[in-house]
């Protein structure tokens, strides 16, 4: 019964392959992703620099472990916003609106920061670009596991291509932005990101007709006798968040603390709410425990591989050789070599899944060796510590660890989601892996106020090794995990 209720309105396994083998419709939402990823990764790439650099190097001017701090707190914002995202779609408008309303949000929010100077264009431009990041994520993430059946073995495959678009767009992005910021400044590469964005808002709007059917259903309407109260909760919200931050209760030090928290805590209510839902069966009810574990891991991988824009930026600005035939790479360049070893290895990955088919590795597997091999990757930072100037086959090595780590979990944690899902909650599921990463993201803020050039072995040490452990662990509960999932793989 709950496999008919999961597939249902997907196409059969053997319906649709003129992509590579897979839905053709898989292609639009791989470029549509590539464009947003582009100019979301292009901006990231130059955040903290832009934070962190003197006014006369055209930056803010804000302390090092603040704006490491504000990074992290940002980026666990925008996966925060997923929830909401998630709940627009599922409860007033659908996925496919809400990605499409979201993209325009983004490129308002990169316009914001090329176009405003100082700390208010800064601030205004991350809120749009967090919240409509968060629409845009979770829905095209889940319009993405609409494509298969529940039984479908091509579904790991397909997220690992769709992953491979994020990762040119995230190759693309920091490359151009960071050029730009070394050769005219800050803001033009903001524009550029602004410019990427604009190009995946009119491909979607032209070919968003194209999608099922399905993609523009609301799958659990909420009814409108409650408008009215949540109108109120969404006004009371914003007043809250703006006495916080007046009254100094939230201020740009402790704000990596109170993402911190705000995750937590909405975690917690969202198992709560699932799990006690009348619309979730007990099998359903049981995939939906399966997955705390799961989520635990998944935010410890994330916390320690989103310091690629925290602990690795710094590392990247101040210890690494930069030199390349006596031309200096722009420091945000370093953030392009993680997206590189993706689009190399995503195709491989996908390939080993699809010949593998019902012999691949069981989900917890996978998430175990990502945190294993994350922590070899922490490890590998030792042997350099304490050499005056970092070679770059140094850095370029380590991420390739983190890519590999990447690819055992990432792309398989979003195509877990969409199988776990029960029916009224389909993408909601998919904004509580995105919660998993918001709480990953925001300790990486956290993390990196303890990083210091020198204290860099036990900083690596205690990362790497920590993450190791918790990988074995997960490998030994792996097989009662596997039971609760209730037959999905």
């Amino acid at each position: 019964m709950s496999t008919k209720q999961t597939s249902a309105g997907t196409p059969k396994p053997s319906a649709d392959k003129s992509f590579f083998g897979q839905p053709k419709m898989l292609l639009n939402l791989f470029s549509v992703e590539l464009w947003e990823r582009f100019s979301f990764y292009g901006m990231q790439g130059i955040l903290a620099y832009y934070m962190y650099y003197t006014v006369t190097e055209g930056g803010l001017g804000i302390d090092e472990t603040v704006a490491v701090g504000l990074v992290g707190a940002y980026g666990g914002g925008v996966y925060l916003s997923t929830i909401l995202g998630a709940w627009v779609a599922d409860r007033l408008l659908g996925p496919e609106r809400v990605l499409f309303y979201s993209a325009i949000v983004i490129m308002a929010g990169h316009i914001s920061l090329a176009l405003l100077p100082g700390a208010g264009g800064l601030s205004a431009g991350l809120i749009m670009v967090a919240i409509g990041s968060g629409g845009l994520k979770a829905n095209a993430t889940s319009l993405v596991g609409s494509l298969y059946g529940e039984k479908d073995d091509r579904r790991d495959a397909g997220f690992s291509i769709f992953y491979m678009g994020i990762n040119i767009g995230g190759l693309i992005g920091p490359l151009l932005t960071g050029l730009l910021q070394t050769t005219l400044g800050f803001h033009y590469g903001f524009g550029a990101a602004a410019v990427g964005m604009a190009i995946g808002l009119t491909q979607y709007g032209l070919t968003r007709r194209n999608l099922p059917k399905e993609a523009h259903l609301v799958s659990n309407p909420l009814p409108r006798s409650r408008y009215p109260l949540m109108i109120g909760v969404g006004a009371a919200v914003v007043v809250v968040i703006v006495l916080a931050v007046l009254t100094g209760l939230v201020t740009a030090e402790n704000l990596k603390w109170v993402v911190v928290g705000i995750v937590v805590l909405a975690t917690i209510a969202y198992f709560i709410v699932i799990l006690s839902s009348r619309k979730v069966d007990a099998l359903e009810r049981s995939r939906v425990y399966s997955f705390i574990p799961l989520f635990i891991a998944s935010a410890a991988f994330w916390s320690l591989f989103q310091q690629q824009f925290t602990v690795v930026a710094l590392y990247a600005d101040k210890r690494l050789d930069r030199n390349l035939f006596g031309w200096e790479m722009p420091a945000s360049w370093a953030a392009s070599i993680n997206p590189v070893f993706i689009i190399i290895f995503a195709g491989v990955f996908a390939a080993l899944w699809t010949k593998l088919g019902s012999r691949q590795w069981t989900t917890p597997i996978k998430f175990a060796a990502a945190l294993v091999v994350m922590g070899l990757a922490y490890l590998s930072f030792i042997p350099v510590a304490g050499v005056a100037s970092v070679p770059l086959l140094a850095l370029v090595w380590i991420l390739l660890l983190f890519t590999i780590a990447e690819l055992l979990l990432s792309p398989v944690g979003l195509s877990l989601a969409t199988k776990l899902a029960p029916k009224a909650f389909h993408t909601q599921m998919v904004a509580l892996f995105f919660l998993s990463v918001s709480l990953g993201t925001a300790l990486s803020g956290v993390f990196a106020g303890y990083y210091q050039e020198d204290n860099e072995m036990p900083y690596f040490a205690v990362i790497g090794l920590t993450a190791i452990v918790l990988g074995i662990v997960l490998a030994l509960g792996a097989k009662p995990i596997k039971k609760l999932m209730a037959g999905v793989h």
